[in-house]
C-alpha cells in the first residue's frame, strides 16, 4: 500500500493523477498549508527533514520514505509499470525524449515560474506596507529583464516541441506528460497560453483523462 502525503493546492496533485493512472491501492493524508506563509506543515518534517510534499511511504517495503516528483514517479514505475504502460522501455527511441521531458519539467521549467509567483508578492502582505512600493518596482523590473523573456522563451520552445506529435515525448502519454502538466497549468492561469494552440489542446487532453478527472474528485483542482 502506497500512502501518499499530499498538500493542498501543490504538485503532489501529479502523484496521485500517476497512481489512478497505474490503478495502485494508495491512501491519501492531506496537510494544509500556513495561512499566512502559505508553506507546508510542520507535521511533513516528521516524515523527511526538507519537510515537502509530495512524500510518499511504501508501507510493502518497510515505510520507505521517497521524495520529490521525479523520484517517486521513477519508483512507482520501477515497482508498478513493469509493461511500460506509462514510459518507454529502455531500448525506445522515445526513451531519451521522454527522459529529457520528466526532468526539464523541475530542472527549468519550473524555476522562473515559481520566481514570478514570489517575486508577484513582494507587493503584497505579508511584506510591511512602507517596502511594499519598492518590492513591486523591484519585481517589475526583474520581470521585464529575465522572468517575462525567459518564460516566453519556454513557451514557445514547448508549443514548437509539439508540432509533430501528441504528446511531449512521443504520440503515446507518459509519465513525463504528467510531470508538465503543472508548469503548463501555471503558465495557463497566470500568464496565458494565447499564441499557444498546441499547449491548449494538450491540457485540454489531459483534463479530458479518466485518471486525471477521478484525481480531481479526490484532491481538488489547482488554484495557481
Amino acid at each position: 500500500m502506497i500512502r501518499l502525503h499530499h498538500l493542498e493546492n501543490s504538485r503532489s496533485q501529479r502523484i496521485v493523477w500517476l497512481l489512478e493512472e497505474l490503478e495502485v491501492d494508495y491512501d491519501i493524508e492531506f496537510h494544509r498549508r500556513d495561512p499566512r506563509t502559505m508553506l507546508a506543515p510542520d507535521t511533513l518534517k516528521r516524515l523527511h527533514p526538507l519537510g515537502k510534499s509530495p512524500l510518499i511511504v511504501d508501507e510493502d517495503a518497510g515505510g520507505r520514505v521517497v521524495a520529490e516528483s521525479g523520484t517517486i514517479i521513477e519508483y512507482l514505475l520501477e515497482r508498478h509499470d513493469g509493461d511500460f504502460r506509462l514510459s518507454p522501455d529502455p531500448g525506445h527511441e522515445d526513451r531519451q525524449d521522454y527522459l529529457f521531458w520528466l526532468h526539464h519539467a523541475e530542472a527549468s521549467a519550473m524555476p522562473p515560474l515559481v520566481m514570478s509567483l514570489v517575486f508577484s508578492r513582494l507587493g503584497k502582505s505579508p511584506v510591511p506596507w512602507w517596502l511594499r512600493p519598492l518590492g513591486r518596482r523591484f519585481a517589475a523590473g526583474v520581470r521585464q529583464r529575465y522572468l517575462g523573456p525567459e518564460i516566453s522563451r519556454l513557451r514557445q520552445f514547448w508549443e514548437d516541441s509539439l508540432a509533430d506529435r501528441q504528446w511531449f515525448s512521443g504520440n503515446a502519454f507518459s509519465a513525463a506528460d504528467i510531470q508538465m502538466s503543472f508548469p503548463l497549468m501555471a503558465l495557463a492561469s497566470r500568464a496565458g497560453l494565447e499564441g499557444c494552440p498546441r499547449l491548449e489542446d494538450f491540457l485540454q487532453r489531459v483534463r479530458d483523462r479518466d485518471a486525471y478527472r477521478r484525481t480531481l474528485e479526490k484532491v481538488g483542482d489547482l488554484t495557481l
